[in-house]
């Protein structure tokens, strides 16, 4: 099997980050949001790419990051938080030109062809000091990548409002079923 990296997207605050949590503690390779780590790394250096600060630069750490990904060594399939679509999508809403690389690595990267969003969920959203939007930002997101991950050729599978395990047995049975998880045991077979 090729090796493929396996998109999470969706709404922020829509519980990405403890699914792919979820499928980690399971065993899988993941791949954090970088938009998190950006954030991160520049409040503790107090830097300006930040998307409050200056957001063109924040893109072009997320397209840096995604590219990473990439690039990162895997075998069979990992999940990664957010893809370089996300990152493109993003600089094109802000009315910029995605850099030259970031287009060149789509047209090979090695996403699988199907993407699991999270939904919006306002039970779950909640600001913090990496996640300074509102609620209505976050849904506006969510609906550009409605838009951007069937032009770049991807499939959108809606992951349900469930409990993280249940989330992650969701989206290894639809693998699964696609023949992209064959030769791993059932999900709910290793869930507590």
């Amino acid at each position: 099997m090729t090796p493929q990296l396996v998109v999470i997207s969706g709404c922020s605050g829509g519980g990405k980050s403890t699914l792919l949590q979820e499928l980690g503690r399971l065993g899988h390779q993941i791949f954090d949001e970088p938009g998190r780590k950006i954030v991160k790394e520049q409040l503790a250096i107090g830097g300006d790419a930040l998307p409050w600060a200056d957001v063109a630069r924040f893109a072009e750490r997320c397209v840096d990051l995604a590219l990473d990904d990439i690039a990162a060594p895997r075998s069979g399939v990992a999940f990664c938080d957010r893809s370089l679509i996300d990152a493109v999508s993003g600089l094109e809403h802000m009315g910029l030109q995605p850099p030259a690389r970031a287009l060149t690595a789509l047209r090979t990267a090695p996403y699988h062809k199907t993407v699991f969003l999270t939904p919006p969920w306002r039970e779950l959203f909640a600001t913090d000091a990496e996640r300074r939007h509102g609620f209505a930002d976050a849904c506006a997101e969510y609906e550009r990548l409605l838009i951007a991950y069937p032009r770049f050729g991807h499939e959108i599978v809606l992951v349900p409002k469930l409990t993280p395990p249940a989330r992650a047995d969701f989206i290894l049975a639809r693998l699964r079923d696609e023949g992209a998880l064959s030769a791993l045991p059932d999900c709910a077979a290793t869930s507590p």
